[in-house]
């Protein structure tokens, strides 16, 4: 008995001890939790730094070439030939086509003959008024045989100018059975086969297209435009002199076009379907690269907008009243600040009112961020990806203000 009553004492004490020395533990964790300070968030922030920022601005476009020629037929005949390759660039005269010419060929015959007689009729008319005329101032002869022989010598010059237009116009119908390019450019399809009749109901043959200069068309709405100017009237965009924009050209592969173009004509009305405002560029394009009716971008450079505040849009918050930054004040806390937002610009966004040169703006860091908290800050470091193209999109209002 003895022995199982000291068993009991001892685990007794034993849990008597393990109890105290847990509450102790408590007591300390409690003491070392309540002792700790909470540490600010650490956010990354960016600096205010107005500066004229170049911009640039994208639309899509067509090519169009700037000299389209039509080649028909002068004359009726037979398509004797196609002495071209259809697609290829010709140059300025060179033969596209032949009709049968030997019906023109004798008819040019047939009016030189005829120009020959009636060359012979006025030598006769000549020499018949050359004696006339003599022997009627002599009275050898009437009035009226001076007046018949003057009569003939008229008639048969007449006769005589008559034939030679018809010997150049025989000429001419001749010289249009050989069908040349009056331009140099590239060829179309040949929309007549050979030995097809040609008429004037079929006469088109085919068309030529002037290269170089290229022309390039696009097109900006009513509303971009307007956007525009009333952002030359506030200030916020600057055009370039003498509205002399530069233009780029970008290809289907992303690749830039290596001339560059400018702006050429300005449709003056309104597209009265589309709402829209047509403006040409013409481009050299001496080795051909463009062709007619090719899908394209154009970029046109020159315009900037003076001290311009650019943020990441990673800064850009969104309220039940509009956009808002985090801005860290001197004080080292935050606090919301409602801002008027403008275009993109590469993986930036425009800031228009509401910030100020020199403030600190939050752009990473602030899910947890709530008015008048402490913060420690740190530089923000753009990655790659957030280095800013310039490309404004298709939507911003940065157009040409033609």
């Amino acid at each position: 008995m003895g022995l199982v009553r000291h068993n009991r004492v001892a685990w007794f004490l034993s849990v008597t001890a393990v109890s105290i020395c847990f509450a102790f533990f408590l007591a300390g964790c409690k003491k070392e939790q309540a002792v700790a300070p909470p540490q600010p968030p650490v956010v990354s922030v960016v600096a205010v730094m107005p500066k004229d920022v170049p911009v640039t601005v994208e639309y899509v476009a067509q090519t169009q070439s700037s000299h389209l020629v039509n080649i028909h037929a002068r004359v009726s005949g037979f398509l004797d030939k196609r002495v071209y390759t259809e697609g290829a660039v010709v140059k300025e005269g060179q033969v596209l086509f032949l009709l049968d010419a030997k019906p023109f060929q004798s008819q040019l015959n047939q009016a030189k003959a005829a120009l020959s007689m009636q060359k012979a009729t006025l030598e006769t008319a000549r020499s018949n008024l050359a004696r006339t005329k003599p022997l009627a101032e002599q009275n050898a002869l009437s009035q009226k045989d001076l007046d018949d022989a003057k009569g003939q010598f008229d008639s048969a010059t007449a006769s005589v100018a008559q034939s030679s237009a018809q010997v150049e116009t025989a000429q001419q119908n001749l010289s249009y059975t050989t069908i040349t390019s009056p331009v140099t450019g590239v060829t179309s399809a040949a929309q007549q086969t050979d030995g097809t009749y040609i008429s004037s109901e079929n006469s088109l043959l085919t068309t030529v297209a002037v290269l170089s200069p290229m022309w390039v068309n696009f097109s900006i709405s009513e509303n971009e435009i307007q956007t525009f100017r009333n952002q030359v009237d506030r200030g916020l965009m600057r055009r370039p002199k003498d509205d002399s924009y530069t233009v780029e050209i970008i290809l289907v592969d992303g690749s830039i076009y290596p001339h560059t173009g400018r702006i050429t004509f300005a449709d003056p009305s309104y597209n009265s379907q589309t709402g829209t405002f047509l403006i040409r560029v013409s481009v050299d394009n001496p080795k051909g690269v463009l062709r007619p009716n090719q899908y394209v971008r154009v970029r046109l450079k020159g315009a900037i907008r003076p001290n311009a505040i650019l943020l990441p849009q990673a800064a850009m918050q969104q309220g039940p009243k509009g956009h808002f930054v985090w801005v860290v004040g001197s004080d080292g806390r935050v606090d919301q600040r409602p801002v008027v937002v403008g275009d993109w610009h590469g993986n930036d966004w425009f800031i228009f009112e509401g910030l100020a040169a020199g403030e600190q703006v939050v752009v990473e860091g602030t899910l947890s961020l709530r008015p008048d908290m402490p913060v420690t800050v740190k530089p923000y470091s753009a990655g790659p990806e957030s280095a800013a193209a310039g490309i404004e999109s298709r939507t911003n209002t940065a157009k040409s203000g033609k």
